[in-house]
């Protein structure tokens, strides 16, 4: 597990590390502009620890660069400012989750626990291929973080094709998954073929491979 620590007060900021790394963490240190910015877009980090007061930059554009970077990484915030407005903004736009100050260290590792253990249940229920992922939990289907809007079937075809991503599907064995029937009339129906045309155009033209009548996901 790798956090960054993205703190101006050093005295805090050290000592976060010091804790953190005394619990196996590893732990990594941004004091100015240039060095979290350096931090950010060459390293990958589980999780990052963000005071929202930081002189140098609103945290507003350090969570966008950072979502940009790095889509899946968590994101706590310290703060002094505890306004429900605030709390509201932060979680609702940016924030896994925060922390007020003055804290605990032990509050802030439960914390990172508590973060990392929720979202590893979530992850095991998303299915993933390049930018697309669908969601089990909420039913969802995303490119780049933006919901796609998909008709049953076209989602159920997807879902098939995400749990089978490692092997070619053959017209029989997608026409009894997606479909839940088959018979000979379907060997010369070009649903199938409809369908992945429309999860290409929806999605992207190139994430469906078609080769002699089967059907694969290109990784």
């Amino acid at each position: 597990m790798k956090v960054l620590v993205i703190e101006d007060n050093q005295i805090l900021s050290r000592n976060l590390v010091r804790y953190l790394s005394m619990k196996d963490i590893f732990t990594d240190l941004a004091l100015d502009w240039e060095e979290w910015l350096k931090k950010v877009l060459t390293k990958y980090y589980d999780l990052i620890i963000l005071d929202i007061n930081l002189p140098w930059i609103n945290w507003i554009e350090i969570c966008k660069k950072i979502r940009e970077k790095w889509k899946d990484v968590y994101i706590i915030m310290l703060t002094s400012m505890w306004t429900d407005e605030n709390i509201i903004n932060w979680l609702e736009s940016w924030a896994d989750d925060y922390l007020v100050k003055p804290f605990e260290y032990s509050v802030l590792l439960a914390r990172i626990k508590a973060i990392l253990r929720r979202n590893k249940i979530d992850k095991n229920n998303i299915l993933k291929t390049k930018d697309i992922e669908l969601d089990l939990n909420t039913l969802e289907v995303r490119k780049n973080w933006d919901i796609v809007k998909l008709s049953k079937l076209e989602y159920d075809l997807l879902k098939y094709l995400l749990e089978n991503r490692t092997k070619a599907l053959s017209r029989r064995e997608i026409y009894e998954k997606v479909w839940w029937e088959f018979d000979c009339d379907f060997m010369f129906s070009k649903t199938i073929d409809v369908y992945i045309w429309y999860l290409r155009k929806k999605l992207w033209k190139d994430l469906i491979e078609t080769k002699q009548a089967y059907w694969f996901l290109i990784n």
